[in-house]
């Protein structure tokens, strides 16, 4: 058996975000991306469809402050969410229903092969047709839903999903398939007869449903924290509704989430929470006209780095439009980029630590570059006062935690603040999951629930498939609940090339654990860990094709496998140490958070120690009753 050096882990949705690159913005839109869906058949066409994860938050590149979101994929406020999903979903006058997978998707070739096993195709027509069977039209949407759940599927979903139910690829995923059938089905009414739109509306009943039956297992409870002086949030709300906003929201203080949106009714699906016009929107044409007189000849200054200054300066203009806005933001943003000594020393052993070092450090340059020559070249325009490397790094934060990626009817997307709708938190069972593109009939930038919400219930967001790591470093927070996308990569080096041999472990460049509670099958072969993994392992001891058959040659190959991966563990576990009596005594607000994010990355790797302990008893069981 090879004798790995595995690098230390690595959260693989957070290892694009450092040192080689400087803010590159992404916006909260689902997931790394949220996905853009349009209200015509073709939901996302070949020149938009690399733009249909959004995220929410900055990331680094040399060349550009804040790249376009479409070069970032899979991850991250970009809506890491493959920016495949349906590149055609259309209805035929014969009411049936073609849903095709977009050959831009970047995991096209692994969706393809998933679709293909399960008899499918990339691009599927479903007959949708009245029958004797009661059950035509669930059996109808349950087909769909199974090809619309690999097409809406991220890569971590993938590479955990495949030996387990359908089901199992999470809410998120579940959610945005279902809303995806949904959105084609009511783009679908117009121009069809009377029976055809009597199907279409059966379908549209049922989908409707299973949407809400879904959301019924996945309520989390809202606490409202009373006491809390929400003025300055009151004052703003009046400010958007004089100026257009329309809301069905009010702001509170959420127990464990802070300030958050609250449904005043209750909201069913389909419905607009929040309906913002592009006139509050906060972009780059707004800011050129202060500064770009001043920045146009400054080497590598771009409309995003533009953002940043003119945010340092407006929020101290007491005569600005977006003065109850800025009023409204918190003096400092508690994100990973504002860790102190000691949270960075309770990191100690995890990648985050390195990973914030370097992110810190070349937001550091990227300012020393910056400044002082601006405000020795333009002190009318630059005041010293008001461009510290402290008030550059709170405008990199607010960017990072509240910007959006939206898209406008010229079709240029473009980095926005969006007034109030900073309020809608991130959670892992979302009531919106797509926005992010403006509507040019209304001029409107419209929030509308793909799941409904109770009155009284916070309204969420999908900020997109992040790690908790990520959310830590560029949000500040750790979501409540199991995180499916919480995953350590593993990193095999060289060996990966070595052994890959055409087969389907080759649909993946890198391979990673995350927590097993996630998985089901816990079966000789399985385990619970990632098949993709299992399978690597396996071609790595021998190039020959595996089969599962339970033979004593391949149950001692078993057993060499879960040791080596108990080796890797091992070692990872040295790494993260034992934890620390005095951080877990700390109040301090960042201390706690890293606590808190190393206890995850523990409990990701002892379960997975677990699993291979189980697995090897199990195996060498199974071997002992064969040799008996």
């Amino acid at each position: 058996m090879p004798n790995y050096q595995i690098r230390k882990q690595r959260c693989i949705l957070v290892a694009c975000c450092v040192v080689h690159n400087f803010i590159r913005m992404q916006s909260r839109n689902d997931t790394l991306f949220q996905q853009f869906e349009d209200n015509d058949v073709d939901v996302v066409d070949d020149e938009s469809s690399g733009a249909n994860q959004e995220g929410k938050n900055m990331h680094l590149n040399d060349d550009n402050v804040m790249n376009d979101v479409r070069d970032h994929i899979t991850g991250s406020m970009w809506l890491d969410y493959p920016s495949s999903s349906f590149d055609s979903m259309a209805l035929d006058k014969d009411c049936s229903i073609v849903l095709e997978l977009s050959e831009s998707d970047p995991l096209f070739d692994t969706k393809k092969k998933l679709l293909q096993d399960k008899g499918f195709n990339t691009r599927q027509q479903i007959n949708v047709k009245r029958s004797s069977d009661p059950n035509w039209l669930s059996t109808s949407v349950e087909v769909m839903l199974q090809i619309a759940t690999i097409i809406k599927s991220t890569e971590a979903e993938l590479y955990f999903g495949q030996d387990q139910p359908m089901e199992s690829y999470g809410p998120r995923n579940e959610l945005e398939a279902l809303n995806s059938i949904l959105q084609l089905v009511e783009a679908s009414f117009s121009g069809v007869c009377q029976m055809q739109k009597n199907v279409l509306q059966e379908l549209h009943n049922v989908i409707v449903d299973m949407i809400c039956q879904s959301s019924d297992k996945h309520r989390p409870k809202t606490t409202i924290v009373e006491g809390y002086n929400s003025a300055k949030e009151k004052q703003l709300l009046q400010w958007g509704e004089n100026n257009g906003v329309k809301t069905r929201l009010q702001i509170a203080y959420v127990e464990g989430a802070g300030r958050g949106a609250i449904a005043k009714e209750d909201l069913k699906v389909g419905d607009t929470a929040l309906e913002i016009p592009t006139s509050l929107i906060i972009s780059e044409e707004l800011v050129q006209a202060d500064m770009y007189h001043a920045l146009e000849k400054f080497e590598g200054i771009t409309p995003e780095t533009m953002l940043l200054l003119w945010s340092m300066k407006e929020r101290h203009n007491c005569n600005s439009k977006y003065k109850m806005y800025f009023d409204t933001l918190p003096e400092e943003f508690h994100t990973g980029l504002s860790f102190g000594v000691k949270a960075m020393m309770a990191l100690g052993g995890t990648m985050l630590l390195d990973e914030i070092t370097e992110a810190k450090e070349h937001l550091h340059a990227e300012y020393d570059k910056l400044f002082p020559a601006l405000c020795n070249e333009h002190p009318d325009i630059f005041a010293p006062e008001l461009y510290k490397w402290e008030q550059f790094l709170w405008a990199c934060e607010l960017w990072y935690s509240n910007s959006m990626k939206i898209k406008f009817p010229d079709g240029k997307l473009r980095t926005c603040l969006i007034p109030i709708a900073g309020f809608l938190n991130h959670s892992l069972y979302p009531h919106i999951v797509n926005y992010g593109r403006i509507d040019a009939a209304a001029n409107t930038l419209k929030f509308c629930l793909s799941r409904s919400c109770s009155a009284g219930q916070e309204c969420c967001l999908s900020y997109g498939d992040f790690s908790s790591s990520h959310l830590v470093t560029f949000y500040g927070f750790i979501p409540q609940g199991e995180n499916p996308y919480d995953v350590i990569q593993l990193d095999f080096g060289s060996a990966q090339d070595e052994f890959t041999d055409g087969s389907s472990i080759s649909n993946w460049s890198t391979h990673m654990v995350r927590g097993t509670w996630f998985s089901e099958n816990r079966n000789i072969f399985y385990y619970g860990l990632p098949s993709p993994l299992l399978d690597f392992l396996r071609s790595a001891h021998s190039p020959v094709l595996h089969t599962k058959a339970l033979l004593p040659e391949n149950l001692k190959i078993e057993i060499e496998i879960l040791e080596n991966l108990l080796s890797i563990c091992n070692d990872m576990m040295d790494e993260l140490g034992d934890p620390d009596l005095d951080d877990r005594k700390s109040t301090n607000w960042d201390v706690k958070l890293a606590v808190e994010f190393k206890d995850i990355q523990r409990g990701i790797v002892s379960s997975v120690l677990t699993s291979c302990h189980c697995g090897l008893k199990r195996v060498k069981h199974e071997l002992s009753e064969m040799d008996g």
